[in-house]
């Protein structure tokens, strides 16, 4: 990248589920192994956020074994990270005038969710990172530049937020129309483009 013109850093702000983790895929084998004679929903099939929503269209006891799923200890921790993603954020965090925050939202029923969310984090990147953390239920009143981010509209006590979505591609949002002012990422594999997009906001940041 082109050395830094502006006075501060760039603020990353990183969702874990659907970005760095993958839930959609964890989910999905933690439902047909514990009920392998109930419907699903097939990755390719997915759509909204909310997989919840999908199974509850299969039946209301289908939607309730659904939600159990992501509840359940070890859930969390088990997750496996999206290709590319642990690369890619040890990569952003060792740039220069880059800061990288890892902004998650805890489920409701957070009895397993918010300590396995650490131990992931320290599992994958390290208890470096634990100094990175941020756990919100509202992500709008978080300030950074960029918040990549799977979740279509995220909304909060402030609006507009003072960063910049990057729609983070999931089966689930594929086929959602982008709103003004998003970029959407698809992935961090080689020829991602995270690099440029971080590049393209750090040279705005330096013209304001």
């Amino acid at each position: 990248m082109a050395p830094r013109n502006s006075s501060r850093n760039l603020r990353v702000l990183l969702d874990m589920d659907g970005v760095l983790a993958d839930f959609e895929g964890q989910f999905l084998k933690r439902f047909r192994e514990k009920y392998p004679h109930d419907p699903f929903v097939p990755l390719d099939e997915r759509s909204g956020f909310y997989v919840t929503k999908q199974y509850y269209a299969l039946g209301q006891d289908i939607g309730t074994k659904a939600f159990g799923i992501y509840e359940e200890k070890g859930f969390f921790l088990d997750l496996q990270p999206i290709d590319g993603a642990i690369e890619a954020a040890r990569e952003m965090a060792e740039m220069e005038g880059v800061d990288v925050y890892i902004c998650t939202s805890p489920i409701k029923k957070y009895t397993h969710c918010v300590v396995e969310k650490y131990q992931w984090l320290d599992k994958h990147l390290g208890k470096e990172w634990m100094e990175r953390m941020i756990l919100t239920r509202d992500k709008t009143v978080i300030n950074g530049d960029l918040l990549i981010d799977d979740k279509p509209n995220i909304t909060g006590g402030m609006n507009p937020p003072k960063w910049q979505h990057v729609l983070f591609t999931s089966y689930h949002n594929r086929d959602v129309v982008l709103q003004d002012g998003q970029i959407r990422l698809d992935g961090w594999l080689p020829h991602s483009r995270w690099r440029d997009i971080l590049e393209q906001k750090r040279q705005e940041i330096s013209e304001q």
